[in-house]
């Protein structure tokens, strides 16, 4: 029984899909056992296989990529099946161009510091990519990593927002202590 699943993918994340050669597809099909159909023309993608859960897996990969991840980080996905992709759409939350520029801005910070520090603070690889803010880790991980973004975007300074991620740090080691 064959699993199908189809998604659109930008023009200009194709490439990088395929990558050099067809490298980073054919490493997608041999980690997970599915086929990959692109149509680049159409960034149409179709996603076969015989397992569901490799198809999943793979969808979630190509939808990683599509969001403006690497390929070496999207396959994290693949190694460790307990890490979820989690996609905010900026779209509602700005109304402009300009505003969404700003947005973006404010979530990224100069030269990546914003970004980096969520995503050492949280464990997470986040992408800002387009309309979009994808992240990948653990359930409660994206979860804390998106309160953050969200905060960001409300216009809460980014110090308060470092001090809330720093308690949710603390938070968690004293859960893992019991």
């Amino acid at each position: 029984m064959m699993t199908r699943q189809e998604m659109k993918v930008s023009a200009a994340r194709v490439g990088v899909l395929i990558g050099k050669s067809g490298s980073t597809k054919r490493e997608i099909e041999e980690k997970t056992g599915a086929t990959l159909r692109i149509d680049s023309e159409e960034g149409t993608v179709i996603i076969e296989g015989e397992d569901p859960i490799g198809v999943m897996t793979t969808t979630n990969v190509v939808q990683a990529i599509n969001r403006g991840f690497s390929p070496e980080r999207a396959f994290r996905l693949l190694d460790d099946e307990d890490l979820v992709l989690d996609v905010i759409d900026l779209t509602d939350l700005s109304g402009t161009t300009r505003h969404l520029e700003r947005l973006r801005g404010r979530i990224i910070g100069k030269a990546g510091t914003s970004r980096a520090q969520i995503e050492d603070m949280t464990s997470t690889e986040i992408s800002v990519h387009g309309k979009t803010v994808a992240f990948i880790g653990l359930p409660g991980q994206n979860e804390t990593a998106r309160k953050a973004v969200e905060m960001l975007i409300q216009g809460v300074p980014h110090e308060n927002v470092y001090s809330f991620l720093d308690r949710k740090k603390k938070e968690a080691r004293q859960d893992m202590l019991g």
